[in-house]
């Protein structure tokens, strides 16, 4: 086994980091109306489809949303005694059009402002609330799937426009859930900071991508800086390799990236070099020059600021005075760093992401 270097010793950037990552967290009065509203749907919904049952999903369900939130996830699973739906019968149309007037009649007289779309979309009914949780902000929707359980297999079958696809949502948010029990909440904690790295880094994966594989690499408790390097390690590996499977082993299609894929593997790869190069400055003492890697890691003046331009400009002087004569040649370049194999190596991976 090739061994790497031990997580820093330095708490600076795991301190930057926790406050970086509670500044991101959804806000309280936001959670507290997205839950009001989905509870309101889940209600209209189990009304209009006696014997159903509803489901959870996405950030709220999985406890790692970023503020501001921008939609709620909810479903319905809806009983189809007669198997009249599913794939080579009747598509979602008649189901999904029922659930949007349902919902329409119930949340109106709170929200007089809501819209319910179902036609065009791919998925989900979309739900405008047009009521802003802080006045001048905007609103988070909510998208509602209308899923049927698969006879035949695990899992649902869920719309694709006019007709189905099979998935496993309901499996998702209990493998999300335990991952986080099990690593003492580091799981979400860690997701969400990688959550906004992706969103202010051009969204080069979905945020469902991102959890797929921090389970496969995110399995017991570890700290942010160490999460972040086993992530970045693993996921571009993983992407390496080929697409993500899901991990409910039911979809029948991999998660498809936002980018050309040989682009996302390098972007992971830059990522993870910059980390690890804060990682070494601040193990021999530069934590300012670490901090302003770790800034431009995330890309977001108003999550994790750069330290002033003077003072890593002083910085700068003192570690090439350190270094006398072999600075020149040294600083700016990325550490040598171990490789993402050996990276790979410290973590006991699931055996549905090998």
């Amino acid at each position: 086994m090739t061994l790497i270097q031990a997580p820093t010793k330095s708490t600076t950037l795991e301190a930057t980091l926790d406050s970086a990552r509670r500044s991101i967290e959804v806000a309280s009065n936001e959670l507290a109306e997205a839950r009001k509203r989905r509870d309101a749907i889940s209600a209209a919904l189990r009304k209009e489809f006696p014997g159903s049952r509803t489901y959870v999903n996405g950030s709220i369900a999985h406890g790692d949303a970023l503020t501001p939130l921008t939609d709620v996830d909810q479903g319905v699973v809806i009983p189809d005694p007669d198997n009249i739906y599913g794939p080579g019968r009747f598509g979602p149309t008649r189901l999904e059009e029922r659930a949007a007037e349902a919902i329409r009649v119930a949340l109106k007289p709170d929200y007089g402002d809501l819209t319910v779309e179902v036609k065009g979309r791919k998925r989900s009914i979309l739900i405008r609330f047009r009521d802003p949780v802080t006045p001048g902000q905007p609103d988070f929707t909510a998208d509602v799937i209308v899923a049927i359980d698969n006879p035949g297999g695990q899992g649902l079958f869920i719309p694709r426009y006019t007709g189905w696809d099979r998935s496993h949502p309901e499996a998702h948010t209990r493998m999300v859930r335990q991952a986080v029990k099990d690593t003492d909440v580091m799981y979400a904690r860690i997701v969400r900071l990688l959550k906004h790295w992706n969103r202010s880094n051009g969204k080069p994966l979905c945020s469902w991508n991102i959890k797929a594989l921090a389970l496969g690499c995110i399995t017991s408790p570890v700290g942010l800086v160490e999460g972040l390097q086993l992530w970045f390690a693993y996921a571009a590996d993983q992407l390496n390799d080929g697409e993500t499977e899901d991990p409910a082993r039911v979809a029948p299609h991999p998660i498809k990236l936002n980018n050309p894929r040989p682009e996302v593997v390098r972007q992971m790869r830059r990522a993870l070099d910059t980390l690890l190069y804060a990682i070494k400055l601040a193990d021999q003492g530069y934590e300012i020059l670490a901090l302003d890697q770790l800034a431009d890691l995330f890309n977001d003046e108003n999550m994790l600021p750069h330290p002033t331009r003077s003072a890593v400009m002083r910085q700068q002087a003192d570690r090439i005075k350190d270094q006398g004569s072999n600075a020149g040649s040294s600083f700016g370049s990325p550490a040598l760093i171990p490789s993402t194999n050996s990276l790979r190596e410290r973590v006991g991976t699931r055996s549905w992401a090998v």
